[in-house]
């Protein structure tokens, strides 16, 4: 599967998904495109369905899945930076629901981090498979041992321009994040936006694979196999459905609140496999999750204390308002009356004289 062909049919597919959906429903409400909106959209798009996408899938090549599935869990901790320094996510070190954000955010991260790299104890369930893995061979001059071992330094060689690629995704990928909550407050249509983000994706993946693989016809080529099946599924829900969703939680709640849960897809798919799969289960996983549920409880329970404390200093800006607006009515109000006990002063004066 080529990854430049793989990012263009996904969001063609959730563009052509998406687009009915918000001629229907946002005629009405769809604010009209300016130059800002458009060149805002082309970044989005540019960020995350073209170079996120393209580099990840390419870095991936060099590494290994629990390595790139590790780094995932990086967007949280940068998108939480990137909110801080433009302030879009209010944090105070001092106050204890900040510091609930920050430490929530590194426990979400680092149980990701244990569920991936962190093996342990089985916990053997009644229907998980019983399947133990016989040891690698470690002589030298074992074939298998050999092949293992060319291999080995290949990918070390590679290492670490993978996760330099994947580091770089990540990154757009947090910063896409932090455009679109900036875009949809003046273009709150959250349908219509993820149509022209992955029609505008579509456009430039299929302008940059022409570039890169000229004269290369096979990758267009389109089977009934699982390669289509993976064409839709990430293209209705992985860009579809996880924009729109996103888009719509992030306008009430901030970028940084959408992307703490990135973490809790592993306890899901940890979760499925055991259940429906059968796949084994260990003390990392379970670890881990247990960290994961942790840190997101500090999380959403600091977002919490952000409303009920921004409610509260509203409620006192408005109170200072009408108490200045009152003392200055006041001011107002007893001025004429003192010129008026003035006069009266002078004329009883003047009848005194005469």
């Amino acid at each position: 599967m080529n990854h430049f062909t793989f990012a263009f049919y996904r969001n063609l597919i959730a563009a052509v998904v998406f687009a009915p959906f918000a001629i229907l429903f946002e005629r009405k409400i769809r604010p009209k495109m300016s130059i800002n909106i458009f060149l805002r959209i082309m970044l989005l798009a540019l960020l995350e369905p073209v170079v996120d996408q393209n580099v990840y899938y390419a870095g991936m090549r060099y590494t290994t899945a629990t390595f790139a599935t590790a780094m995932c869990n990086l967007v949280p901790a940068i998108t939480f930076l990137l909110a801080w320094i433009l302030r879009l996510e209010e944090v105070k070190v001092k106050q204890l629901h900040s510091q609930g954000k920050i430490a929530g955010t590194a426990l979400t991260i680092g149980g990701a981090m244990i569920m991936t790299l962190v093996k342990g104890h089985i916990f053997e369930l009644p229907w998980t498979k019983h399947t133990t893995t016989p040891p690698p061979p470690h002589h030298q001059n074992h074939p298998v041992a050999a092949a293992t071992t060319t291999t080995t330094t290949q990918q070390y060689h590679d290492h670490l321009k993978g996760a330099a690629m994947i580091a770089a995704g990540m990154f757009c990928w947090s910063c896409f994040f932090i455009l679109q909550a900036i875009t949809l407050k003046s273009y709150p249509a959250c349908i219509s936006l993820t149509a022209l983000i992955c029609m505008t994706g579509a456009l430039l993946n299929l302008v940059l694979t022409l570039v890169v693989e000229h004269g290369n016809y096979s990758i267009w080529s389109l089977r009934w196999d699982t390669t289509l099946l993976a064409y839709f599924y990430n293209g209705i829900v992985c860009s579809g459905v996880v924009y729109y969703v996103s888009g719509m939680i992030m306008a009430k709640k901030g970028p940084f609140f959408v992307t703490t849960f990135n973490p809790l897809g592993m306890i899901i798919v940890a979760s499925v496999g055991a259940i429906l799969f059968g796949e084994q289960l260990d003390l990392g996983k379970v670890l881990g999750a247990t960290v994961i549920i942790v840190g997101l409880y500090l999380v959403v329970w600091g977002k919490s204390k952000d409303t009920t404390t921004s409610g509260q200093s509203k409620e006192e800006d408005i109170n200072k308002e009408f108490t200045s607006t009152k003392s200055s009515n006041n001011i107002a109000n007893n001025k004429p009356r003192l010129d008026a006990h003035d006069d009266d002063g002078d004329r009883d004066q003047a009848v005194q004289c005469v």
